[in-house]
């Protein structure tokens, strides 16, 4: 299974992201190409502890949760709502300009994949506390999930 934990996942990922342009049309969703680039680097910088995220409500076990969303060979659904935190037309980080954004999100996907000794991963909002493995599987179906909705 892909994470970005392996080196030849993330370059993958990272050759995938360059193909994304402002103009990229979506095939599912609401969210512009731009958008989409701002709701990651969002996403990540939650993951790094550096933006406050509210945890979601538990009305499902997270652990069951976790497992299937991770593990469970089944692309994400369409249309799943995240943080308002993520969303750059709520509480997200408005678009600014394309290229310095982009460049932005691989700044974050590196420094996501190559934490400093000891750091201490944040509960994340909707699967909670979770292991290094985990991590990295989640960074790299929520690229995947993005940049297969704009043709990436």
């Amino acid at each position: 299974m892909k994470t970005l934990a392996n080196p030849n996942d993330k370059i993958e990922i990272l050759n995938r992201l360059r193909g994304v342009r402002p103009a990229s049309r979506r095939r599912w969703g609401e969210m512009t190409a731009h958008e989409m680039i701002c709701h990651l680097s969002d996403a990540f910088r939650s993951c790094l502890g550096e933006r406050e995220v509210r945890p979601a409500s538990r009305w499902i076990p997270r652990r069951p949760f976790r497992y299937a969303a991770l593990w469970v060979p089944v692309r994400w659904p369409r249309g799943v709502k995240g943080p308002p935190e993520w969303d750059p037309k709520a509480a997200g980080t408005p678009p600014g300009e394309f290229e310095g954004d982009k460049k932005e999100l691989k700044k974050l996907i590196d420094r996501y994949t190559k934490r400093p000794v000891g750091f201490e991963w944040p509960a994340h909002p909707f699967f909670g506390r979770m292991p290094e493995r985990d991590w990295m599987r989640l960074g790299y179906l929520h690229l995947d999930h993005h940049l297969r909705q704009f043709g990436a």
